[in-house]
């Protein structure tokens, strides 16, 4: 189990040149990946994200890439004949609008492609070992960090797990009480109007009884909360995103108790379901911490 949020970074030098990748990450529902990159390797981007895609799964993660290289203050290129044709076409235009201003080296030298700086000179596809190595440490550095955030969100679903399971057991105990209890309420009622003539055993009693006992019988909702704490229990083993599927059980267990709660008809049971309900938005709370 993974936590959505984290941070990373990872470095890379060689021949005076410096690779640095930072990773951050927040909740969001779906997954979005944000990579922010120098004008250089805006072709490196495809690659990252396919790297990051493998391990990112759930969230919104922005994705930086800086870079330094140690470069001649010399280390620019002029394009000559490219600068003489400009010069021979602004001087053309100059003299067929009359211009008195003069063709200069510094207007020539903003025209585009006659200077080449060396950001404009990098080749990519050099650089892609570099990258990869830093965006390999940051990803093993930024993992490691939502590793341990989501052993502590594993611990405290968990420990709402086994509030909720407690809860349960308690309602499935109390549960065949229910209806005992509204039968013996029933006679006490009909003694106490004065009736004749109404044994324990009376058909139209016991029939009462049991229409109430179907209309409260909670044994099926029952046994699919305790199913989905089972899956809870899967969701935990598995090595593989799943803040999804806890998302998509706490819709489920909420139903169930909802049903629960609505059928009960006793007092121990519905404070039960209050117990239930508390936990399960404590559980659904953390459960959107999780990619």
């Amino acid at each position: 189990m993974r936590s959505m949020t984290g941070y990373g970074r990872g470095e890379s030098s060689s021949d005076g040149s410096k690779i640095v990748i930072e990773l951050r990450s927040v909740n969001r529902r779906q997954a979005e990946l944000n990579v922010r990159l120098p004008q250089e390797f805006e072709a490196l981007e495809n690659r990252i994200r396919e790297i990051v895609n493998q391990v990112f799964a759930r969230g919104r993660c922005d994705l930086t890439v800086s870079f330094e290289q140690s470069v001649a203050p010399l280390a620019a290129r002029i394009n000559t004949a490219l600068a003489a044709a400009y010069a021979v076409q602004f001087e053309a235009l100059r003299k067929e609008l009359e211009l008195e201003d003069r063709v200069t080296l510094a207007l020539l030298a903003r025209c585009p492609g006659v200077v080449h700086n060396a950001s404009s000179l990098v080749d990519p596809e050099l650089f892609w070992p570099l990258v990869e190595r830093a965006l390999r440490d940051a990803l093993s550095s930024f993992n490691g960090m939502r590793d341990q955030e989501g052993a502590h969100l594993s611990e405290d679903l968990s420990q709402r797990l086994q509030f909720m399971r407690a809860a349960h057991g308690r309602i499935r105990n109390q549960a065949p009480e229910v209806s005992k209890r509204y039968r013996e309420q029933l006679l006490q009622r009909i003694r106490a109007a004065g009736l004749e003539g109404v044994s324990d055993g009376d058909e139209r009693l016991m029939k009462e009884v049991v229409v109430f006992a179907d209309r409260c019988d909670i044994s099926e909702e029952l046994s699919r909360l305790e199913s989905h704490f089972a899956q809870f229990d899967v969701c935990k083993a598995a090595g593989e995103a799943v803040g999804r599927k806890l998302d998509f059980l706490a819709q489920e267990m909420n139903r169930e108790i909802n049903t629960i709660g609505s059928k009960a008809n006793d007092a121990l049971i519905s404070a039960d379901v209050v117990v239930l309900k508390t936990e399960l938005e404590r559980f659904r709370e953390q459960a959107q911490n999780v990619e």
